[in-house]
């Protein structure tokens, strides 16, 4: 399949055997020779971390090598604190996850870490957003200096949810747009599947596209007339609140409209047609196979997809939305957290960072002392 000599392959195998990240055991044989062995990676090779930053919630994951979850937790968070106040705290709360594995900072290699709004993922900061006030140009690596000498890796929060679709809707949808309806809206572009950032790192940024509905509406960004301004799920608090609803984030919005409340199921089924009618000119000018929807707004999915249907079937292309499939996230609300531990896998398992290793000569535990 490779094309490459069996000597070649073997010394690869022995090399990454040395390492300690593939092992070999006996396989069944069948007749004369020498029996044949079995390959196996081992995932307990060493483990990564995943810290997701949202606006109001963080939450944070131990992975094995596979992705599987050993540890996880989250934090409720006041709306707006800066990364020295934020960052101090996901990183107690991932030394006290690593503890409760029973593995050490040695075993650490890799950190991903997602964030809202626009990053810069070479420099690892957080890029002239006007939502995340504080944390712009702020380096996220040097907070975890104290934890692990792990390559950190940051990406946008909803692009991690693509990231975490990997084994699962992208598998069959090669090109797909991942909606965050949530306290902000985002989105995911995948082309070819390949995650698009754009020539700045600001694709998908959607919240904060002009709509005819807003109108002058304020939005928190400090501009006016964003969707975000009257179809984000800051906005459907506000005004629920101000209707006499005691609600103070999205989630309670939703919690009322799935018990029933005429008001909570009429502002989002109002979010998606407004969502809706944005996403048809995406729709039209990337032609996706589907549309991912996840968020804190996603457990209301048949109510927020009705409006969202309604909008964007009348204004996208015939041709465009014909086929499109419309589909929620599959692993809900643990998609951002999810997401962010494959971020920082593809950073450790990439050829480059294997190579690196292998070169260095670095040996991992051995699975058995890990799980």
């Amino acid at each position: 399949m490779t094309g490459l000599s069996r000597t070649a392959v073997a010394a690869r195998v022995d090399a990454l055997v040395g390492a300690r990240l593939v092992s070999e055991t006996e396989a069944p044989g069948v007749g004369v020779g020498r029996p044949p062995k079995r390959l196996e990676f081992e995932a307990g090779a060493g483990l990564v971390l995943a810290a997701a930053i949202g606006r109001s919630r963080a939450q944070f994951t131990v992975c094995d090598l596979a992705g599987r979850v050993l540890g996880a937790d989250e934090h409720e968070q006041e709306v707006g604190l800066g990364p020295d106040d934020v960052m101090p705290l996901a990183v107690e709360r991932l030394r006290q996850l690593l503890v409760g594995t029973g593995r050490d900072a040695a075993d650490v290699l890799g950190i991903g870490v997602s964030i809202p709004g626009t990053v810069d993922p070479v420099a690892g900061t957080s890029l002239n957003s006007a939502i995340m006030r504080g944390w712009n140009g702020v380096p996220i690596a040097p907070y975890f200096a104290a934890l692990s000498s792990a390559p950190v890796v940051i990406e946008n929060d909803t692009n991690v949810i693509a990231l975490a679709e990997l084994d699962d809707h992208l598998t069959r949808y090669r090109d797909a747009l991942i909606v965050k309806a949530s306290t902000g809206l985002g989105a995911g572009i995948v082309a070819g599947g390949v995650l698009q950032h754009g020539a700045r790192g600001a694709a998908g940024d959607i919240g904060h596209v002009k709509y005819r509905g807003a109108s002058d509406v304020p939005c928190r960004c400090g501009e006016t007339g964003c969707l975000e301004a009257v179809a984000g799920g800051w906005a459907l608090v506000r005004d629920l609140a101000a209707q006499g609803r005691s609600v103070s984030h999205v989630r309670d919005v939703v919690a009322l409209a799935l018990e029933g409340d005429v008001a909570a199921r009429r502002a989002i089924r109002g979010s998606g047609q407004a969502i809706g009618e944005v996403l048809a000119a995406a729709v039209t000018l990337l032609d996706p196979a589907v549309i991912v929807v996840g968020g804190d707004m996603a457990p209301a999915y048949d109510l927020l997809v009705a409006g969202l249907r309604e909008t964007l079937y009348r204004d996208a292309t015939t041709v465009a939305a014909r086929d499109l499939d419309v589909l929620v996230a599959s692993h809900g609300a643990d998609s951002g957290a999810r997401g962010t531990a494959v971020l920082a896998l593809r950073r450790v398992l990439s050829p480059r960072a294997v190579d690196e290793r292998l070169s260095l000569g670095i040996v991992g535990p051995l699975a058995s002392a890990a799980v």
